[in-house]
């Protein structure tokens, strides 16, 4: 079980405040580095302990509540009500404090519910003092806590609820002291919520990069198109602490999935096509030397279309503004990408270099890491195919299949095809000359944003536009999950089906998975260069009749016409095909098998990988071989 996933335990910041009446803290203790763990004491109590590494303090979690509204940004906040003390929890890692939060709740009703020992029956068991981290969730648990709610009468439930959890942050404490100023979490009588456990675990090659990276090594993973590589990175996120973070990735809309900022904004250095002079110059105004001094951690995604001499650049920047002899300055490195899908974009006619042949990479990079389960589709035959293109094998079996998908019909419930581009003037083109072509008054939904004098940097990073154009029939898909269960993920196929009544005239979308959504305006919010963050709202859609390669990177696309003709980068025909969920959902118009291309440098490199793999693999089996022999004798 890798570090925190049993809920019970944290590594973070604790400052435990002592209030007086007024809500004041009169005495404050900051403990930087200290762990905090959920445990039982001898009347099998709920207890907090919090420890400094030398000693532990215990608080009884009887009567409490939680302000949990920066839970993501691995902040909280546990108010003990009779001792009037609080707990301030910070830069905890965001999936770890998710689950202790879910662990701590769920535990708590469980108890209440078992009738606590009163005071005076505590006294006279004299039992032995103990303590013991408490068990992790487990399915009972929560199916009993279920049974509960939806048994319980509503006032009952709403009483308990309010007794232990409240919204808020310790931010909203610091501007207000008093609880009348925090509103409480009510629970509603007509719904039923139901808690369960993730759904999604990590596999065993998943795992493995997780583990390595919390380790401490800079680790570089890649796998071919659907093996996960975003939903790992997601989580490798969620597992480190947040202050020393940075997440970027080499474009705008991959940072925005991410939650960060492009590598160029955190660099600071412009291109980075200045002598290095200049850009250590560039690297040390204020605000850019602040993210590269506190950063711990920097996780780059799209690690392909980011050039090697960009990140030679960067590894001599960091040493020297963090003044450090380490590689890259002391920094541990999170890099994902495939070199196999869309290369750096070349400067004239001269080839641009990978980042895996840039001469800080063997020097940066401990972990060369490989996912090979594929999770996009499940279709065996449409993997082997893909994995052919991947390399560049185009055999007369995979030519005739993808000829053969021409006469595919994947049009259903009005939802058409949406055709990939390799130029996005075609993209333009075709979206607008087929909004126009529909009858009926077009609605305009334009995006707020935070800042309207930064539009551009905005447009740069937000997968959505500034002013999105609907009518009913236009072809649209979505660009945020929304409700994965469902099927409206991002990349989700639909079509404008009516608008609703009223100011706003929301869309209501039919999608191809069988769902009818009214949809709402959603957020997204990223960071600009200097650290400030930025935000879009606006609907999660965009045109669908026509989307480009580049800007389809990282979905899955349920029904899709893909033209090569006009494929003029090593492995865009494989991100092309790749995007398709099945071989029955996928359409290729006048395909010539001498379009699919992977780079010769990028396949020497992935030989080598799995060379090494395969090596360390044997020597693990040799190295366990003679130990179940020693153990044998």
């Amino acid at each position: 079980m890798l570090a925190g996933e049993d809920g019970a335990q944290l590594q973070c910041c604790v400052t435990v405040e002592q209030l007086n009446g007024s809500g004041q803290a009169t005495r404050r203790q900051v403990i930087r580095k200290a762990s905090v763990i959920l445990g039982r004491n001898e009347f099998q109590d709920i207890i907090l302990r919090v420890h400094n590494g030398k000693v532990p303090q215990n608080y009884h979690l009887k009567e409490f509540r939680l302000f949990t509204k920066f839970a993501r940004d691995g902040k909280c906040t546990v108010k003990l009500l009779p001792e009037n003390i609080q707990v301030l929890m910070s830069n905890c890692p965001p999936d770890q404090l998710s689950l202790f939060l879910k662990t701590l709740s769920i535990k708590h009703m469980a108890w209440q519910n078992n009738k606590p020992l009163s005071d005076r029956e505590k006294l006279k068991a004299g039992l032995p003092r103990r303590f013991e981290a408490i068990s992790p969730l487990q399915q009972k648990d929560i199916q009993k806590v279920n049974e509960l709610r939806s048994k319980e009468a509503p006032k009952g439930l709403a009483d308990r609820t309010n007794k232990m959890t409240v919204a808020g942050t310790r931010q909203q404490a610091k501007r207000s002291r008093s609880d009348s100023n925090f509103s409480p979490v009510k629970a509603n009588p007509s719904k039923k919520p139901t808690l369960s456990l993730p759904s999604r675990k990590l596999n065993k090659e998943q795992a493995a990069v997780l583990s390595a990276v919390l380790s401490g090594k800079n680790v570089f993973f890649t796998g071919s198109a659907g093996t996960g590589k975003s939903f790992l990175l997601k989580r490798i996120m969620g597992s480190l602490p947040p202050k020393g973070t940075f997440s970027t990735a080499s474009t705008g809309v991959a940072a925005c999935h991410i939650g960060g900022t492009t590598l160029h904004n955190f660099a600071g250095i412009g291109s980075g096509s200045a002598p290095l002079e200049q850009c250590i110059e560039l690297a040390q105004r204020p605000k850019v030397l602040q993210h590269w001094t506190c950063c711990r951690h920097l996780i780059i995604d799209e690690i392909s279309m980011v050039e090697a001499q960009f990140f030679d650049k960067l590894e001599s920047v960091a040493r020297s503004v963090r003044r450090s002899t380490e590689p890259f300055g002391g920094i541990q490195l999170i890099v994902c990408g495939d070199f196999l899908q869309l290369p750096p974009v070349s400067k004239g006619k001269e080839k641009a270099s990978f980042c895996f042949q840039a001469r800080s990479w063997c020097k940066v990079i401990h972990v060369n890491m490989e996912l090979t389960e594929v999770r996009r589709q499940t279709d065996q035959t449409f993997i082997a195919l893909l994995q052919a293109v991947r390399v560049g094998r185009v055999t007369e079996e995979v030519t005739a299949r993808l000829m053969k998908s021409a006469c595919h019909q994947i049009e259903k419930d009005g939802i058409l095809a949406t055709r990939l581009c390799t130029h996005k003037d075609d993209v333009e083109l075709t979206n607008e000359n087929k909004l126009q072509q529909l009858a009926g008054s077009v609605r305009v939904f334009e995006a707020l944003d935070s800042d309207p004098a930064l539009v551009k940097t905005i447009d740069a990073h937000s997968p959505v536009s500034k002013l999105i154009q609907l009518k009913v029939g236009a072809q649209v898909m979505l660009t945020k999950n929304l409700d994965v269960a469902r099927g409206l993920v991002n990349g989700a196929r639909g079509v404008v089906v009516a608008f609703e009544s009223g100011k706003q005239g929301l869309p209501r979308i039919r999608f191809l998975c069988g769902a009818t959504e009214v949809l709402k305006p959603e957020h997204w919010v990223f960071k600009s260069g200097g650290g400030m963050h930025l935000s879009r709202q606006q609907l999660p859609l965009k045109l669908a009749w026509a989307i480009s390669i580049h800007k389809s990177q990282g979905m899955t696309l349920d029904c899709v016409e893909i033209s090569l003709a006009r494929v003029f980068e090593s492995g865009q025909a494989y991100v092309a095909l790749s995007r398709a969920r099945s071989l029955e959902g996928l359409r290729v118009m006048d395909f010539d098998p001498h379009v699919v291309r992977a780079d010769p440098d990028v396949l020497v490199f992935y030989r080598r990988l799995r060379k090494e793999r395969l090596l360390m693999q044997a020597s693990m089996d040799d190295f366990i071989g003679s130990s179940n022999k020693e153990n044998a004798w």
